[in-house]
Parts: structure tokens; sequence; C-alpha cells
């Protein structure tokens, strides 16, 4: 049974990814937030309080792991580097990790891209892609679109590629995410934009 740590977990991607690895998984779940006790856990669910900066607190729940995904908001680049150090303190090397599109200036004119450098929303985001992208992890980096509700529909594309789209849905990233979680190879050493087909 594969043991999986989400870190941002009372978020709408985390929540939406550990609702899908409920339902269609035997994952063994640990929930991280800063505010654990809004989380009631479920059969196979820990959770967690804890604070990102804190490494006492990310190699308790790292410890023992085999995959942790990321879905945060804020210093993205200083989470990052935390998390890929404490994975590294703790030998877990499969890391899932959200940031956004448009930070290798991959968005078409058309859909209202622009350079990264410009916007420095998406600077947190890039700077946490290079942190990653630097460490010895097996990661997989996802780059979606505005978050939509809908239906699991999305195209896949890769770092180099344009993005195809402007929207996903939350149930598409975290179908995604649930295929990164059950393959290590899905995707690995990739970053990859996710859009509605």
């Amino acid at each position: 049974m594969t043991n999986v740590l989400i870190i941002g977990a009372t978020g709408t991607v985390g929540s939406a990814v550990r609702q899908t690895l409920n339902r269609e998984t035997n994952a063994n779940i640990t929930l991280f937030a800063r505010s654990a006790g809004r989380i009631t856990p479920g059969d196979r669910e820990t959770a967690i309080a804890g604070n990102v900066s804190k490494d006492d607190d990310l190699d308790n729940a790292i410890e023992g792991q085999d995959v942790v995904f990321v879905a945060l908001s804020g210093n993205l680049g200083n989470f990052a580097r935390k998390i890929v150090q404490s994975m590294d303190r703790n030998n877990v090397s499969r890391l899932i990790f959200i940031t956004s599109m448009g930070i290798y200036n991959e968005i078409p004119a058309s859909l209202g891209g622009g350079n990264v450098s410009e916007n420095p929303m998406l600077r947190s985001y890039r700077d946490a892609a290079d942190v990653i992208e630097a460490s010895d992890l097996n990661y997989t980096i996802i780059r979606p679109g505005w978050f939509t509700n809908g239906p699991v529909d999305y195209e896949i594309t890769r770092k180099g590629e344009p993005f195809g789209g402007h929207n996903v849905s939350v149930s598409s990233i975290a179908d995604f995410a649930k295929n990164a979680i059950a393959d290590e190879n899905y995707y690995s050493h990739d970053s990859v934009g996710l859009n509605t087909k």
C-alpha cells in the first residue's frame, strides 16, 4: 500500500486529490495542514498540523512516506526548498508539486500570455520549479490552467511546448495526480501543463 503525504490538504486541489485517492486507490494518506483540526480523517487517513517552514514539522510528516504531493500558495520557492531538503533527509524521492501555467512563458498571446519577469505572482511559482528541477528527486511538476469545476477532461503539454488552453477542472488535476502517485515513472522528471481539451 502506498503512503501519500498531501501538503496543503485543506486547499481546493489538495482536497480534490484527497477525495480521488480515497475513492479510486487504497493509499494510506497523511494530510498536512496548518489547521489540521478542521480535518476529519477517514479510515486510511491521518491528519497532522504543521508549518511548512519548520524542518521538524516537515520531517515528522515526510518520514516513512512514498510520495509527497504539494499544493500550496505563498512563498513557494522557500517552501519547495524546505520540502526538498526534508525529503532528502528522510530518503523520500517522489515529489508531485503544483505550480502554475505561464512560468516558462509558454502561454500564447491569444490566451493572455506574458513574460514571467513581468508577473510577480508567477515568479514564486517559477522559483519553486527551479528548486525542484535542480534537485535529485523523482519529481513531476504540474502547471494547471485556471481552476474550474467539471468532469475529468484534459490534455497534457510538456515543458517547451505551448500551453493548450486557459482552464482546467480541479477533477482533472486530481486525476493526473492520482496517475503520477500510482506510477513513479509517470511524467518523471518532467514539468507538465494541464488544460481542458
